[in-house]
């Protein structure tokens, strides 16, 4: 038996995306064993800072944490592809500038939720739809802030469940940051295989399906 508690943001906490539909806690609870409970404390629309406050309400009877969050602090650094540059060189350094204060917000989290002693795993930023405008350039700039994700994660030994790879299909989408039904069911699949079996067995695994 074991008690999974999904930290972070609407990647968890999708519940008005899905139309009715079983969220991700929800699916989550259904990937697993009859005896294992779920607690959602993610809140739609939280930073990385947020989870800290998410952190106060952590049951005391947790065993396992899953984070998903990043992908709204990321789309606070948007007007970075407006800003005109004199060339590449000049763009890479304005992405370098952001990707630093979002390294240092995300390894303070990261800090803050190693810091409770349980067996964690963090997820990337996925991509948005394949189908959207803008979907080459939008990746792209993930990159940098997915970096910083992999480096909290590895040099802490926390687990990383790589969304990019799990929602790999415009059905996986609610919406262009939303996951769908299909999607959820895909990330309750990895935050299983997360969990079962004996995630404490391992410093550190990557789970990308």
């Amino acid at each position: 038996m074991g008690h999974v508690v999904l930290l972070g943001d609407s990647i968890f906490d999708n519940g008005r995306y899905v139309d009715g539909g079983p969220d991700v806690v929800e699916q989550v609870r259904d990937a697993l064993p009859q005896d294992w409970k779920v607690t959602l404390l993610a809140v739609d629309g939280d930073v990385t800072s947020g989870v800290a406050r998410q952190l106060r309400a952590l049951p005391p009877d947790a065993t396992h944490l899953v984070v998903s969050v990043g992908g709204n602090d990321a789309l606070g650094y948007q007007h970075l592809l407006q800003r005109p540059v004199r060339g590449v060189a000049d763009a890479l350094l304005a992405f370098s500038a952001a990707q630093q204060d979002f390294a240092r917000d995300y390894d303070t989290m990261t800090d803050a939720v190693t810091a409770v002693g349980l067996p964690t795993a963090v997820c990337t930023i996925y991509d948005t739809p394949s189908s959207e405008p803008g979907y080459a350039v939008i990746r792209t700039a993930l990159a940098f802030f997915n970096d910083c994700i992999t480096r909290a994660a590895f040099s802490r030994g926390v687990s990383v469940v790589d969304l990019r790879l799990v929602c790999d299909d415009d059905g996986d989408y609610a919406n262009p940051i939303e996951p769908s039904v299909q999607g959820g069911r895909k990330i309750a699949a990895a935050i299983s295989a997360f969990l079962l079996p004996e995630p404490a067995a391992r410093l550190s695994a990557v789970i990308a399906r």
